[in-house]
């Protein structure tokens, strides 16, 4: 006779202590012992008589038991056995989460991080962490398809950060590669993505670059009432045009003064590549001047709090603000751009001023060798524009009696 869910609920182990076992149908039975009560469907397969475990009761009603018995035994009307299908299909759900979109990203991201900056190795797994492990970090990658990683994109887009879209679609792009490499994947989504996002608007990095502007920033900067630390880094900014992390990060064993050159070793630029900054006899001045406070430690530009760490990255900038240069005026990021647009105008030669910028080399062999690349041309380019940005000054505040002196960097001239 069938079970009811009553029976089920009032079973009970045998008076003797030894389990109980109430028939149903169809081969199914409730195990019932001191512990808890079990579903249990006993088959035959290959002539061998074997068992499924079907569940827990009360987890597992009566009729969902009944629902897996049938489901049993359909497969073995297909000729399969469901304790190995079950096994099977357990194995290949430990492969799936083995395989996740989020186990193979993070192991692509260990691989590479040794290549990265700081910055940009946290900047990537925060984006991951955040935009796109929440909505698809446990799915196989394998069957990650176009319009779910779209998805997880859009809600990227929704929230106005159309070029943090775009560098999610890339990253994940190189994670779908990185998993077709190592067998884990068919194909790549991300490529069937091109022109789905809304197209980044370019907006370069607010900064002056009119002389009558540059020669008010530059005074502003001289009468810095701050630390003097915080005015030698406003100085040097616009005599160098580093990367405002290149600039607070310096280190004194980086720079030789008797050499007037700062060597920035690999690991700290973009580009992971050695940068030769030439300096200039104005910011060899400051340089010296700084050494004698802050010559003793590590850093060119310690922290205010202790000398073990440097500037914070917000110091130039809060200086700027300080001075009453908004962040739609001016940043320390601005500093670069003055420089390449204004050198360019002046006629300098293009790849020399590339070179100095520090971008990326596309050829990464050539860029091994191309850090000394056109450094004598540099080295005139540096001072020249350090004379160039004197000039503006002095040609704002002429001191009286004395005839304005402008250089002009064409023909290296005053």
């Amino acid at each position: 006779m069938p079970l009811t869910d009553t029976a089920c609920k009032n079973a009970k182990p045998n008076d003797n202590g030894k389990p109980a076992k109430l028939t149903d149908e169809k081969g199914m039975h409730l195990l019932v012992n001191g512990i808890g009560k079990y579903w249990r469907l006993s088959y035959r397969f290959d002539g061998k008589q074997k068992t499924l475990a079907l569940g827990i009761y009360p987890e597992i009603s009566l009729k969902d038991a009944r629902n897996r018995r049938d489901e049993a035994r359909r497969l073995l009307a297909e000729g399969i056995d469901p304790g190995v299908n079950r096994k099977v299909q357990k194995a290949t759900k430990a492969q799936q989460a083995e395989n996740s979109f989020e186990v193979i990203a993070r192991e692509w991201f260990s691989k590479y991080l040794p290549t990265w900056t700081a910055g940009h190795a946290d900047k990537t797994m925060r984006r991951f962490e955040r935009d796109i492990f929440p909505w698809i970090g446990k799915r196989p990658i394998a069957q990650i398809e176009a319009p779910e990683l779209l998805a997880a994109l859009r809600r990227i887009e929704h929230r106005g950060a159309i070029e943090t879209a775009h560098r999610a679609l890339q990253t994940c792009g190189q994670v779908f590669r990185y998993a077709i490499a190592s067998g884990r994947a068919q194909r790549n989504p991300a490529a069937d993505l091109a022109g789905a996002l809304a197209p980044v608007i370019s907006k370069s990095f607010p900064t002056i670059t009119s002389p009558a502007l540059i020669a008010e920033l530059l005074h502003a900067l001289d009468g810095y009432q701050g630390s003097f630390v915080t005015q030698c880094a406003l100085k040097l900014a616009p005599l160098t045009f580093v990367r405002p992390g290149e600039l607070r990060k310096a280190e004194w064993q980086e720079i030789d003064l008797d050499a007037a050159q700062w060597v920035i070793p690999a690991e700290r630029m973009k580009a992971r590549e050695k940068h030769i900054v030439p300096l200039s006899h104005q910011a060899v001045t400051v340089l010296r001047e700084l050494q004698a406070l802050t010559g003793h430690g590590q850093y060119v530009f310690p922290g205010a709090r202790t000398n073990g760490r440097p500037m914070s990255e917000n110091t130039v900038n809060a200086a700027l603000r300080r001075l009453g240069y908004d962040k739609d005026t001016m940043t320390g990021h601005g500093f670069r751009h003055m420089a390449s647009t204004l050198l360019n105008e002046q006629g300098w030669n293009r790849d020399a001023i590339e070179r100095q910028m520090a971008h990326a080399e596309r050829n990464s062999i050539r860029a091994t060798y191309n850090y000394a690349e056109y450094l004598p041309e540099r080295r005139r380019m540096m001072q020249a524009w350090a004379d160039y940005l004197g000039s503006v000054r002095i040609a704002s505040h002429p001191r009286v009696g004395e005839r304005t002196r402008i250089y002009d960097p064409l023909t290296q001239r005053t």
